[in-house]
């Protein structure tokens, strides 16, 4: 098998077991809440902290990977996800099932990182959206498969055994890796520690202080004090990062247009987005009623509907180019977030399957677009610094999007005066979050019209013109 479609196999089998793990996790919060003697929505902590990580330790990713090797790199980084399922496992309260989360991410920061590093260091930039295209195919199995699973185990066994359902996977991945994926050392200087520690401190407390402000373990002040020193960590990391020579995080990469634009934009998209796999199961069997089997037969209709999308993202790609498929497929998705929350318990099903459906086409179509555009312009040399950047951000977004989704959620029914579950509440949780989303198409308009012309099989002005390759569609 050719390494673009054998690599991105291999990776995907990193990026199955987190994705499964994470929407399996999101249906049955409201029976763990229950066990762990704890409200549904404090548990967006354990969504979050697992976020929180993979903010924290992707930044150095690349430097290690660099260091002692793609391929050893991410077979611990997968083995490190499976000690923390363990713990996941074994957790008596919200406080270990949170530092089990953390270990999870530390796992995760790794694994999907290194793993998207070695396509981008062994595909040509002609095939990398095609090569991407592979790469999400399986991995939106996590997604389809995670949701039903999850639904299943919690309501016919126990939801400890959604996180031991990983091993399998997690164990061959190791096993492909050791055989298919590539060493791939880089000479590397030396490790910026202080960075280290300044981006990772206020990240970690700037971010713990946004998911328990409120009533959630910590006092609101104490909340407001790690947020505020968060904020203070962080801005002491970029001063830093002016004065060395070689940042732990390139804020140079952001002079780049593509992929500036590309980081904003789709980190406000993400925002919105990072919220759906908290808000949807919990409006299903808190608010309709239905059991968690019945919510992730509905909720893995969005991961079908996205993986079908896949199949065409490289064609509407090469026949449109990055600029307008990213800014009007934004609106769209952005308008079908919002519809989510005019679901009531009364909506035919089938209904609610075809929107769930079409909305995770759009946001496939979107998240492949800006996972290739905001490398278009990057080099081959600043590879690593640029994948760690971009996944920083795109956790940062997905862990505010939970955040976000769970204010909107409390504070509409303080100010409506019902129970959290009402569907009214939900309504304005999904207005919120699908603006924000929309939001990104501010940035994304910014882009050129010949954006990304080379991975789309455009030429730029003033090359000579060709006629544009056609992406096929991957055999199954």
């Amino acid at each position: 098998m050719k390494p673009e479609r054998l690599l991105p196999l291999i990776v995907a089998t990193a990026l199955f077991i987190e994705n499964m793990d994470s929407t399996a996790i999101a249906t049955s919060l409201p029976a763990m809440a229950a066990e762990l003697g704890v409200e549904p929505v404090v548990l967006k902590l354990a969504m979050t902290s697992y976020l929180i990580a993979l903010s924290v330790f992707i930044p150095i990713s690349g430097w290690v990977a660099d260091r002692f090797g793609a391929r050893p790199t991410f077979m611990s980084a997968i083995g490190v996800f499976l000690l923390g399922s363990v713990g996941c496992a074994a957790s008596t309260s919200m406080e270990w099932l949170v530092a089990a989360r953390f270990v999870q991410g530390m796992g995760g920061a790794m694994m999907v990182p290194v793993g998207r590093l070695v396509l981008l260091r062994s595909v040509a930039k002609s095939e990398l959206v095609r090569a991407l295209s592979w790469l999400t195919i399986p991995a939106l199995l996590g997604p389809i498969l995670g949701p039903l699973l999850g639904g299943a185990i919690t309501t016919w066994g126990h939801w400890r055994f959604i996180f031991l359902i990983n091993i399998p996977m997690g164990l061959l991945g190791i096993w492909l890796a050791w055989q298919h994926i590539p060493l791939l050392k880089e000479p590397v200087q030396r490790l910026d520690w202080t960075g280290f520690l300044l981006s990772g401190s206020g990240m970690a407390v700037g971010m713990f202080g946004l998911a328990t402000l409120g009533r959630h373990m910590i006092g609101t002040g104490w909340a407001l004090t790690c947020v505020a020193a968060g904020g203070g960590l962080l801005v002491l990391y970029v001063l830093h990062a002016r004065r060395v020579a070689h940042p732990l995080i390139d804020l140079g990469l952001l002079k780049v247009p593509t992929f500036r634009i590309g980081v904003i934009g789709g980190s406000l998209f993400r925002i919105g987005i990072g919220a759906i796999p908290f808000l949807l199961p919990l409006m299903l069997q808190l608010g309709f009623g239905l059991n968690p089997l019945q919510s992730g037969a509905v909720t893995f209709v969005s991961a079908a509907g996205a993986m079908f999308m896949k199949t065409l993202a490289a064609r509407i790609i090469n026949r449109y180019g990055f600029r307008r498929v990213l800014v009007w497929n934004a609106l769209a998705a952005s308008v079908m977030l919002c519809g989510y929350g005019l679901f009531r318990a009364d909506t035919p099903y089938l209904l609610m399957l075809g929107v769930l459906l079409v909305g995770g086409c759009f946001r496939s179509l979107q998240f492949t677009a800006l996972n290739a555009v905001i490398y278009a312009d990057i080099d081959k040399s600043r590879m690593s610094q640029a994948t760690s950047l971009a996944a920083v951000a795109q956790q940062v977004s997905l862990s505010l999007g939970i955040t976000l989704g769970g204010y909107a959620l409390t504070v509409a029914a303080v100010a409506t005066g019902t129970e959290t579950a009402a569907p009214i509440n939900f309504t304005v949780a999904f207005l919120v979050i699908g603006l924000v989303s929309a939001c990104s198409t501010l940035s994304m308009r910014k882009l050129s019209a010949d954006a990304g012309a080379e991975m789309a099989g455009h030429a730029r002005p003033g090359e000579e013109v060709h006629e544009p390759k056609a992406m096929p569609r991957p055999q199954t």
